[in-house]
């Protein structure tokens, strides 16, 4: 019996729900790669099952990699965790709160997770994993460390949304471009009208927190802004997002389809942008992320996949 709150708290701090957008998100990027150039710099080997075993190649180095950097930030946020009531789509777990575990516990489950992602991620290296993805997973790992953590504390300094939209928007779906193809600053170019959608959520997710992230001294942009400011911040990102998709489409980079599914998600995004800073609840704009990531993987995957099955 002594054992399930340290296991439920492992389970817990892993943040198995973020985890499973990550993986999204990632095959999002090799939704991007399938489309071949000029999205990419060349085409995806047509071979289905060495495809197959390159996805699963870059979800396993992924994996433990997410997971220790899950665990570095809950450890980092244990005293926000405590100062704050989440919301079912913001803060932490607070597992450490609710279990009554000493902060040591994920301290120590930081360096074994982070060990042991070393030693997958060295596996899958030794299995074929791509130099470029290697390259990116090693940003993400220390950039995702650097977030929460001394000596750097990113989010302390007052870069926090700049780090997780660069970890989040751009650099996860280059990885999963990277573990199956080449990515091209095209593949860059393709890729922001979705980190434009996690700035929009990052500000509406950290607004519930603002009170005791100020108090613990993170400088979030909820933390340093007036509401105005969030809200004007906010509206420009989702602006961003549609002009960056048509000129995107009009360029030739983006598929019909895949420009088409950025609508789905504007119902959501717009509302908001309407609720930011007079509702605690960030639901609506975690739902234009989730959706719009989901949209735009299948149709990636469509586009890339469909015709050549």
């Amino acid at each position: 019996m002594e054992h399930r709150p340290r296991l439920w708290a492992l389970w817990a701090a892993s943040r198995p729900s973020q985890l499973a957008l990550v993986l999204l998100v990632y095959l999002l990027g090799v939704g991007i790669a399938s489309a071949g150039p000029p999205v990419t710099g060349a085409a995806v080997t047509a071979d289905r099952t060495e495809l197959a075993r390159a996805v699963l190649r870059g979800a396993l180095a992924l994996v433990p990699v997410t997971v220790t950097v899950h665990y570095a930030n809950e450890y980092a946020d244990r005293e926000t965790d405590a100062l704050t009531d989440p919301t079912p789509f913001s803060g932490g777990s607070g597992a450490l709160v609710r279990t009554g575990l000493p902060a040591s516990f994920l301290r120590w489950a930081t360096v074994v997770a982070f060990l042991v992602a070393v030693l997958v991620v060295l596996v899958t290296v030794r299995l074929g994993l791509a130099r470029d993805a290697l390259a990116l997973l090693a940003a993400i790992t220390l950039l995702g460390l650097a977030y929460s953590l001394p000596p750097f504390a990113l989010v302390r300094r007052g870069f926090g949304e700049v780090v997780n939209v660069g970890l989040g928007g751009i650099a996860l779906p280059l990885y999963g471009v990277a573990v199956v193809g080449a990515p091209t600053p095209a593949t860059v170019l393709v890729s922001l009208p979705f980190a434009f959608v996690v700035g929009c959520n990052l500000l509406a997710t950290h607004w519930p927190d603002r009170r005791a992230d100020g108090v613990v001294g993170k400088r979030t942009l909820a933390v340093r802004w007036l509401p105005d400011r969030l809200r004007l911040t906010y509206w420009a990102l989702a602006v961003g997002v549609a002009l960056l998709t048509v000129g995107l489409w009009l360029g030739g980079l983006l598929p019909d389809v895949v420009a088409l599914v950025h609508l789905v998600p504007v119902p959501a995004l717009v509302w908001g942008g309407v609720v930011l800073t007079r509702q605690r609840s960030p639901f609506p704009a975690v739902a234009a992320m989730v959706v719009l990531a989901a949209a735009t993987t299948a149709a990636w995957w469509w586009v890339g996949f469909a015709g050549t099955a």
